[in-house]
């Protein structure tokens, strides 16, 4: 515990926690403070002014990051027939009707993200106390209720991610690897960023990006000065 200690410190005296730096050194920062034996993930947090209790207040959606996540995803599909096939043919990983609700029944679920056609919803609706907590329940708002199978399996292997306000009003993701080059970590934040502004709901009102940080698994978290976001306040 000593150890971890010490680097912990070592990582929190690399820079002021209190000051706010721009989102292209925040990313250069995070990266130089991820020293972890594994390729850690670098992962945005931010802060909203609204109260996700409200239902005209939530902030909920998917945007696809340019340049991956680095992160293999594990594709299950509820499709039977020729959509079956199509989203194997597509790499989904697991693919059933009945057989794979019952396997999901049993908590053998062996993907994390769920993809659904509109006729097996009425299956898989029975599966909600199980998918539901896990986040994995289907949705047409998120595009996992759909008859573009291919797509949308396609989307979710390309580094598609899913974000969702928590009760605090903060909404967080991790949006690519720190071996990646700070460019694509630049190119991924700025699309996060701009995903959750264009989701901005109408129960809104007053500053709506509050704080935005940083940080990668294992490092301290960075403050990412506001003024730098294009239209981050709005």
């Amino acid at each position: 515990m000593a150890k971890i200690g010490k680097r912990l410190k070592a990582l929190n005296g690399a820079f002021d926690r209190e000051k706010s730096y721009g989102l292209e050194e925040a990313i250069k920062m995070v990266k130089s403070n991820a020293k972890a034996k594994f390729d850690e993930t670098v992962e945005i947090a931010m802060n909203l002014g609204i109260d996700p209790r409200h239902a005209d207040q939530m902030v909920r959606g998917v945007v696809g990051l340019p340049a991956g996540t680095g992160k293999t995803v594990r594709v299950g599909v509820f499709a039977r027939g020729a959509k079956a096939e199509e989203a194997k043919a597509a790499g989904a990983d697991v693919v059933g009707a009945d057989d794979l609700a019952a396997l999901v029944q049993e908590g053998k679920i062996e993907f994390e993200r769920c993809i659904a056609t509109p006729d097996m919803m009425g299956l898989v609706g029975r599966l909600g106390k199980v998918l539901g907590p896990r986040g994995l329940m289907p949705n047409p708002k998120l595009g996992t209720v759909t008859m573009d199978v291919k797509g949308a399996v396609t989307a979710a292997k390309a580094g598609q991610v899913e974000f969702r306000a928590e009760k605090a009003g903060i909404v967080h993701a991790g949006i690519g690897k720190a071996s990646f080059g700070e460019d694509k970590l630049l190119e991924n934040a700025r699309a996060f960023i701009d995903a959750i502004q264009k989701a901005r709901p109408t129960g809104a009102k007053g500053t709506y990006v509050k704080k935005v940080s940083l940080s990668s698994s294992m490092g301290p978290g960075v403050k990412v000065d506001l003024a730098t976001l294009s239209g981050a306040q709005a």
